[in-house]
């Protein structure tokens, strides 16, 4: 086992209960201590997990976004969407990930999927992001192809915005698109605080054959600043906290709802 296989088995024992301790690397891998220890500290140089005393723990999702976005208190709920969003993402697919915490999680839970850790002489996965955490994130793994479109970064946020991401993104052909957004009202529809991310976000829509908005449910019946005009969005990925009026008024307005497992 080379370095690289031995990286991603350690995270596929991290992905399995959260946790992990240098002896289980020892003996699940059989490896000395020292190696273990060493492939830790490299895996949380990379931001893959966090380390603790005797050995890690999976990483926040919201790791190294700015501040403002690091006490959340919807981690779970986030995690859980990501995790439905990931389940529809074959090998090989071309997908499009907007900034935020809830894309964050999809990019932490796509990174320890075991089909896309495989050997493979072709991408098992081509992420174009506007994001440049995320970027940061998955440029780690070998297998992924990674393209970050070009713009002015946003530091409220980490997302670039502006004409030449607009220029970028019209070169691209995507399989899925994943949408964060500040707020989702049945009647408005999504909505996000910054009006250079709106315009983002609903060209990253259009430019896929299925676009997916991402939303814990406490941002539902909630509105925001800019409003994502030029895609139609019919669907809509969210958690076990979304109401049964809530889902009712987002059929009525013909919105495909998945609601994530409650783990």
């Amino acid at each position: 086992m080379n370095r690289t296989e031995r990286l991603n088995a350690i995270l596929d024992l991290l992905a399995g209960s959260g946790q992990i301790e240098v002896d289980d690397i020892v003996s699940g891998l059989g490896v000395s201590p020292a190696t273990a220890r060493r492939d830790l500290d490299s895996l949380a140089n990379g931001r893959l997990l966090s380390r603790t005393r005797g050995g890690a723990v999976q990483g926040a999702v919201a790791y190294d976004l700015p501040g403002r976005y690091n006490r959340d208190d919807h981690g779970l709920q986030k995690l859980q969407i990501a995790r439905a969003a990931s389940a529809l993402i074959p090998k090989g697919a071309v997908i499009g990930l907007c900034g935020g915490t809830t894309s964050t999680a999809l990019a932490q839970v796509l990174s320890t999927r075991a089909d896309l850790m495989e050997a493979s002489n072709r991408p098992t996965l081509t992420v174009v992001t506007n994001a440049i955490n995320i970027a940061a994130q998955l440029a780690v793994r070998p297998n992924f192809k990674i393209m970050v479109t070009g713009g002015i970064v946003n530091p409220r946020s980490y997302e670039l915005v502006g004409p030449y991401t607009d220029i970028i993104l019209q070169k691209v052909a995507l399989d899925f698109a994943f949408i964060g957004v500040n707020g989702i009202d049945p009647q408005v529809g999504p909505t996000v605080s910054d009006e250079g991310e709106a315009t983002v976000n609903a060209l990253m829509a259009r430019r896929a054959s299925e676009a997916y908005m991402l939303a814990d449910s406490s941002k539902i019946g909630q509105r925001s600043f800019a409003t994502m005009e030029g895609y139609p969005f019919h669907k809509l990925i969210t958690d076990a906290g979304i109401t049964a009026e809530q889902l009712a008024a987002f059929g009525h307005n013909d919105m495909d709802v998945i609601v994530a497992p409650d783990d």
